[in-house]
């Protein structure tokens, strides 16, 4: 299938644009009109151009492709929130998210892609009590993540009203060795300094690295799937869990523990919502669709990401 996908720089996106081809996709990047920067400038492939801050988008390009991928969204994780900030997060996700929904559904009905999948998360779902499971069905949830997922999928509106089969990817804590929360984990252990955070009960929801992109084309190649859909694994784990695994993995000691109170002092509102949220998801739509996990299981996987094996 000819893929077109924004965001592509990063950590999901990389993933996606080195995997799907392997998967028999073809990938065309979507990238901003300037100088690229970055793992954009040395990435390799088809590209094509557009601004969404200015609203600029060939829709010619979108008439090439069988499939547009939305993956844009600044980093949640980078520094503590502030009213700016929270801005340019829920903009650098809606803006892009918008733009694309809306040119697509101007396109003629022969021309258009057949599906456009736009990333979203499963802070959607807010915190939930331990013994609470979230599948697509489960209502949005408080807080500042829950407001952005809103937000990012009402973006596509334009797009469903037209038609278009829209599918919303709420991806769980992607686990990746080489970014994201999982190497922040590895780095603070190694330190002697990552211990559990707060009560360590809260539950996290994750998925491998490795399985967003055949995850993603199970979803391409099954048309019956639409709406948000769960990229989890079926296994969540708590705090406590998934930070004696990786200390277990690397072969280090857990640190000392982070109460809530020194968390929330240090990031503020985010420690709330990114270390003391608790979330059992549960990828109810891939499973039923026949999705076979090839990470359904914390260790394993870990040994794979920081082992090699």
């Amino acid at each position: 299938m000819e893929l077109l996908i924004s965001g592509s720089s990063g950590l999901v996106g990389q993933a996606l644009c080195a995997q799907l081809p392997r998967l028999r996709h073809s990938v065309t990047r979507l990238l901003r009109f300037g100088p690229a920067s970055g793992t954009e400038s040395q990435a390799e492939g088809a590209v094509a151009a557009w601004d969404p801050d200015a609203g600029l988008l060939d829709p010619g390009i979108l008439q090439r492709a069988e499939a547009v991928v939305c993956l844009n969204g600044a980093s949640i994780a980078a520094r503590r929130w502030d009213r700016q900030l929270k801005q340019e997060l829920i903009d650098s996700r809606v803006k892009p998210a918008a733009l694309l929904a809306t040119t697509l559904a101007r396109l003629p009905a022969e021309q258009r892609p057949r599906v456009f999948v736009c990333c979203s998360a499963v802070g959607y779902y807010g915190t939930r009590p331990r013994s609470a499971q979230q599948d697509e069905s489960a209502p949005s949830g408080d807080g500042f993540l829950a407001e952005i997922c809103r937000a990012w999928e009402g973006a596509c509106q334009p797009a469903v009203e037209a038609g278009i089969r829209v599918v919303n990817m709420r991806l769980g804590i992607v686990l990746a060795s080489d970014g994201g929360p999982l190497a922040q984990m590895v780095d603070v252990i190694r330190r002697g300094i990552g211990g559990v955070v707060g009560s360590g009960r809260q539950e996290m929801s994750w998925i491998c690295i490795h399985d967003i992109a055949p995850a993603l084309s199970h979803v391409l190649e099954h048309p019956e799937l639409s709406g948000p859909v769960n990229f989890a694994a079926p296994a969540p784990v708590s705090n406590a869990e998934m930070t004696r695994a990786v200390a277990e993995t690397i072969g280090r000691r857990v640190g000392p523990p982070l109460p809530a109170f020194a968390a929330r002092l240090v990031l503020g509102e985010m420690a709330d919502e990114l270390l003391l949220a608790s979330q059992h998801v549960v990828p109810r739509k891939l499973l039923e669709s026949g999705y076979v996990f090839q990470y359904s299981k914390l260790e394993p996987t870990l040994s794979s990401l920081l082992r090699g094996g």
